[in-house]
Formats: C-alpha cells, sequence, structure tokens
C-alpha cells in the first residue's frame, strides 16, 4: 500500500514527540512505583512485569528524545506536486 501526497496537508501540523515524552515519563513513573510496590509486597512476577514495562518506556523515551534531537526534516512546500501514484503493469 502506497500512501500517495495530496498537496492538501496541513501547513502547521506538529509532531506528536513531546507529548510522546510526557507520556513515556508518566508511564517509566509509574512502572518504577509499580516495580518497588511489587517488591516490597513480595510478588516477583508483577514486579518482573512492571520493570519490564520499565524498560520499555526508557527505550521509547531514549528513542523519542532522539527524533527530537534530529529537529525538522524537509517537508516539501505548495510549490512541490503531488506524487504521481505507481503504474500498474
Amino acid at each position: 500500500m502506497s500512501v500517495i501526497r495530496t498537496g492538501s496537508e496541513p501547513m502547521t501540523a506538529r509532531s506528536p514527540l513531546r507529548m510522546r515524552f510526557w507520556l513515556s515519563l508518566w508511564g517509566m513513573i509509574w512502572a518504577v512505583a509499580g516495580t518497588v510496590a511489587f517488591v516490597l509486597i513480595g510478588h516477583p512476577g508483577w514486579a518482573a512485569a512492571c520493570a519490564t514495562l520499565w524498560l520499555i518506556t526508557v527505550v521509547d523515551m531514549v528513542v523519542v528524545v532522539r527524533h527530537i534531537r534530529q529537529g525538522p526534516h524537509f517537508q516539501p512546500g505548495r510549490d512541490v506536486p503531488p506524487y504521481q501514484p505507481p503504474s500498474d503493469r
């Protein structure tokens, strides 16, 4: 499936990376709290699940921060015509 640029994309579109960063931070806080709580009450399985979730949120946060630091990428302007769909032979 190919995506065709229509030329009508919003000029003021914003990246959801900052929102994803804050959601990852929120998830990381809860995963750490869950890990500590389950270790303290003696549920190692649930503690391991929370620790795994903690690791996933840390990896996601690293990826998000990397993309934010890369900065914006080239987006075609209004003078660039829409892409033509590939021809099926």
